[in-house]
This record gives C-alpha cells, sequence and structure tokens, in this order.
C-alpha cells in the first residue's frame, strides 16, 4: 500500500517546502503504524551545504510527518479532513548520526504505543541503508477546531 508524494498534501497539512517526506511504502491502520520515505536533496528546507545533507534532529520531524500521514489516512477513512497536530513532547532518543548526506533516503517508522483522548505515543524509529539510526518516543495532539480557535485568541 505504496503512498506517493503526490497524495502526500491531501492526508497531512504541511505543504510546499515543508513537505518533506517523500512518501510512504506501506502502513497498518489496524497496527497503527507506518513506513515513510525521505530523499536527502540539496533543495530541500534545512539543507546545510557544510554538512552536505540535513542535520540527523530533522528525524524529529520526518517522525512527525509520518505520524501525520498515519493520522490523515485514519481521517479519510471518516469522511473527515486531515487535522494539524502538535509536538507536545519527545523522549528516550537515541541518535547515531550527525546528519543524514544528500542522496541518502532516510526510512522513518512509528508505531503508535498508546493514547488518551486527544493525545498520542508513538515510537518512532529512523533507518539508514537498513540501518536504524535513530530511535525517540514522540507524545503527539490531535488539534480540534476548538483548540485552535482557543490558541488564535
Amino acid at each position: 500500500m505504496r503512498i506517493e508524494k503526490e497524495e502526500l498534501p491531501s492526508l497531512m497539512p504541511h505543504k510546499g517546502s515543508m513537505l518533506l517526506l517523500t512518501g510512504a511504502r506501506d502502513y497498518k491502520l489496524e497496527e497503527r503504524s507506518i513506513w515513510a520515505e525521505c530523499l536527502i536533496t540539496a533543495d530541500m528546507l534545512f539543507y546545510d551545504e557544510k554538512i552536505g545533507g540535513v542535520p540527523a534532529w530533522l528525524g524529529f520531524e520526518l517522525m512527525a510527518q509520518a505520524i501525520s500521514v498515519l493520522s490523515g489516512l485514519r481521517d479519510r477513512l471518516k469522511g473527515e479532513k486531515p487535522k494539524i497536530g502538535f509536538i507536545m513532547s519527545v523522549s528516550s532518543t537515541r541518535i547515531l548520526v550527525p546528519s543524514f548526506r544528500i542522496g541518502s533516503k532516510v526510512e522513518i517508522r512509528v508505531k503508535q504505543r498508546d493514547s488518551i483522548d486527544m493525545v498520542y505515543n508513538f515510537a518512532g524509529e529512523i533507518f539508514l541503508e537498513g540501518k536504524q539510526v535513530m530511535e525517540s518516543r514522540l507524545t503527539v495532539m490531535d488539534a480540534s477546531s476548538e483548540l485552535l480557535t482557543a490558541l488564535r485568541a
């Protein structure tokens, strides 16, 4: 069940240069998991010529975008539009590389561990050439229209 880059904007609120993912190779809604991909290029946001790629901390945003796609797939099944979400916390992080080099295909795996109301906890992993180079826990929150209205006030 591959998702191409062109379909991603219909599943998540990220657009333009902030859309970092280049697709998803597989997802399992019943397991609340997704494998997403990002090809590192010189024209992407956060590219740093000095390091010849992007800093590895960008993995947090890649995990969050993969979560957003998974959420968008669930919303689509319910006939709803994708929701805006927020990263509430990042914990239990281990990063084994300083950067993701240009030309690298970064693979992102996230799996939901638990949830309470609109707050979800995910385990995330980043792989380069099949080797895990990052892992983290992300707590995210779906933003309802009422919450967004209150935040704008």
